[in-house]
């Protein structure tokens, strides 16, 4: 009795261990992500040409100092005579290492332990002799750290060490560890962990632990880790401490600030229809749910790259790490955009980042950027801008209406049929296609448009061999002629209106060649004059009646 109240002992209380610690590899084949690397360093240990130094680095959460813990254990398991590429993780020193009170094997905090006194300390204390292992081994994290004094106090210990001693560096910034340093380890680059592989280990662990969930937040989940496992296992321990099962996506949008992709695809798909009210409703509705503006810029670009890889890729692509109905949402929604619009938009969205996190009128500046991202489905993208001829409207261009809540739209479309084609005259030798080669332009103007017709209006006829036709352009025209199919369609054209089919065939002229050499020496306004005369930039210019800004090379 003391005071005058017995003194019990407190109940124990059994600690919880968090997932990315009890889920933690224990050997080189348990490591996810990270297998080049796994496979090396068990080769080095079975050629017996371990290094004295190693430094890792890669961002966070991605196994570097768990590897560096495994290699430690590898070096020294007690089971075996010599160092193993599989330890046991069940003798003295393997325990003692993965709970990090291993006394061969010291783990220091770079951040912490930054002067150069801790360094001496280590450097008198490294001369000693294991006290059961077969080495002493120093992690140090965040070696980045350090001071420029305690990287030099380290030089001479890393140059020649002793024996019994090995070094394994982990850092996240590699670029401010000092190149005498980095001369004297072996680098490794740890990559970030590839999405499905997390999908994967997330589900493995939720199984394990009997917790049920839908398939929908792992691969949520899994993307929002951005390639860090450590990451992505302390996102489900947050989510798996709500307590409500079983876990699906509205848990994040509600607890972890992730948002709704269904709301993000509405405001992109507002964004496809023109409708300015709508893409302002969309995102207040996100905003309001308690994303920030910059969180709602990395979903768009998120979003944005879904399409753009459903465009360039096709929607059963494995670069898409999607549900089902996810990957049907964005296989929908890319119809309503061209793969320049997408681009532009990433574009946008990537530039108006900072701009928007620092400024204090965020709001203001994210909703005038998704309205120009609106309007920016009004622009006319060069394909369609070739094929518009320069003195009248286009034929086969058609611009959405930009439309505002029920209003009649501002700007109607157009259905006009083809033009009548001009008759071309019959090709009988070259002599006769030269007298009427303004003619043929004229024509082919006609149908494909000023952007075409200004391309071959400077060419110059050489030779008709059977089906083949020779004309020769400039450099620039030629590269015009052959991009976007343009080449082909002038081919129909022309075998449609002569009965025969014709191959066309391009040379770059004899003048373009021998002033190839003289264009590098050309002046700036010589360039300049040059470039604005392009046909393709004259179309570019009086199409949109736009004005040169700024010429780069």
């Amino acid at each position: 009795m003391l005071g005058g109240a017995w003194q019990t002992r407190p109940p124990f209380i059994m600690a919880y261990t968090v997932l990315a610690r009890k889920y933690r590899s224990q050997s080189f084949d348990d490591v996810i992500g990270q297998e080049a690397i796994s496979q090396t360093l068990k080769n080095a240990i079975r050629t017996k040409r371990v290094a004295h130094a190693y430094l890792f680095t890669g961002t966070r959460g991605v196994g570097k100092t768990t590897m560096a813990r495994i290699l430690a254990k590898a070096l020294n398991c007690l089971k075996y005579d010599e160092p193993t590429e599989s330890p046991c993780c069940k003798c003295e020193s393997c325990i003692a290492v993965n709970i990090g009170e291993d006394i061969d094997v010291i783990e220091i905090d770079g951040a912490s332990n930054n002067g150069v006194e801790e360094v001496r300390r280590l450097r008198e204390n490294a001369i000693y002799r294991p006290a059961r292992a077969r080495y002493k081994i120093y992690i140090i994290d965040e070696v980045h750290m350090l001071s420029t004094s305690a990287f030099n106090a380290l030089l001479k210990i890393l140059e020649e060490p002793p024996d019994h001693v090995k070094f394994i560096f982990a850092t996240t910034d590699p670029n401010k560890v000092i190149a005498t340093i980095q001369s004297r380890c072996q680098r490794f680059d740890f990559s970030n962990i590839n999405v499905n592989k997390i999908a994967e280990q997330l589900r493995k662990i939720l199984e394990s632990e009997k917790i049920k969930y839908e398939d929908d937040l792992v691969v949520s989940v899994a993307r929002m880790a951005n390639g860090s496992m450590r990451d992505g296992l302390s996102l489900l321990d947050r989510l798996i401490a709500i307590g409500k099962e079983p876990l699906n996506v509205d848990l994040i949008e509600q607890f972890l600030g992730c948002p709704n992709s269904q709301k993000i695809a509405m405001l992109v798909k507002a964004v496809s229809e023109n409708d300015a009210a709508a893409v302002l409703r969309s995102a207040d509705d996100l905003l309001s749910g308690g994303l920030s503006e910059v969180q709602l810029v990395d979903a768009l670009v998120d979003f944005m790259r879904d399409l753009m890889i459903v465009k360039s890729a096709g929607a059963d692509s494995d670069l898409l790490i999607l549900t089902s109905q996810q990957r049907q949402i964005v296989n929908g929604l890319s119809g309503k955009f061209d793969l320049a619009a997408i681009v532009y938009s990433i574009t946008a969205l990537e530039k108006n980042r900072w701009t928007i996190k620092n400024s204090e009128t965020a709001r203001a500046l994210l909703e005038t950027l998704l309205l120009r991202l609106t309007l920016s489905e009004h622009f006319l993208n060069i394909e369609q801008l070739a094929n518009t001829p320069v003195s009248g409207e286009s034929k086969t261009v058609k611009k959405k209406p930009i439309t505002n809540s029920g209003s009649e739209p501002i700007l109607q479309n157009t259905n006009n049929s083809a033009a009548e084609t001009a008759s071309l005259p019959a090709i009988s030798d070259i002599n006769a296609i030269k007298e009427n080669w303004n003619g043929i332009v004229e024509a082919i103007a006609a149908e494909l448009g000023g952007a075409t017709a200004g391309l071959l209006k400077r060419a110059e006829p050489l030779d008709l061999n059977d089906s083949v036709f020779t004309i020769a352009l400039d450099s620039a025209s030629k590269l015009l002629c052959q991009s976007n199919g343009r080449l082909e369609q002038i081919q129909s054209v022309l075998s449609r209106h002569f009965s025969k089919q014709i191959l066309l065939k391009l040379q770059t002229a004899e003048q373009d060649k021998n002033t190839g050499g003289q264009n590098r020496n050309k002046t700036s306004s010589q360039k300049r004059n040059e470039i604005l005369n392009d046909p393709a930039v004259r179309t570019v210019l009086t199409g949109l009646g736009a004005r040169v800004v700024n010429i780069e090379d």
